[in-house]
């Protein structure tokens, strides 16, 4: 299979869209704008058929994010995720995903046992909503 993100062979994830014959590399994901759900069942989803947040939420001009600090925008894109909890926090895919690999080095000892239970809003704290919708959205959470 060509990849529709890159063009070269060898592309072994397809979209789980019926009728969708997209086909990617794994690296080329992010770049494509497709979303992987590390879930139970690994499922990926090419840019069109990908999911989307349910938040009725949209950011004011100069919200930045809680991350690195940087505007995010006037809307929610593929780059952009609200938490659904609270609605006021804002994060870049990428800083969501750095933040993740980073608190997880920090807290080595303590995320091999909790790892997913560390995981949260950062502004209002709550944990399963958050952790779902970072789930759903295709952000890769160690279980341990």
């Amino acid at each position: 299979q060509d990849c529709f993100v890159c063009g070269e062979s060898g592309a072994t994830i397809t979209c789980r869209e019926t009728g969708c014959d997209r086909s990617f590399h794994l690296p080329c994901a992010v770049e494509g704008g497709c979303v992987t759900q590390f879930l139970l069942q690994y499922r990926s989803f090419c840019w069109e058929h990908r999911p989307e947040q349910a938040v009725e939420a949209a950011p004011e001009e100069t919200t930045t994010c809680l991350i690195c600090l940087n505007t995010v925008g006037d809307r929610k894109s593929y780059g952009t995720m609200v938490c659904p909890a609270c609605r006021h926090a804002w994060f870049h895919r990428g800083c969501i995903r750095a933040s993740l690999r980073l608190l997880m080095f920090l807290l080595q000892g303590q995320a091999v046992r909790d790892g997913i239970t560390c995981f949260r809003c950062p502004l209002c704290r709550d944990r399963d909503a958050f952790l779902s919708e970072m789930l759903t959205m295709g952000i890769r959470i160690p279980f341990r």
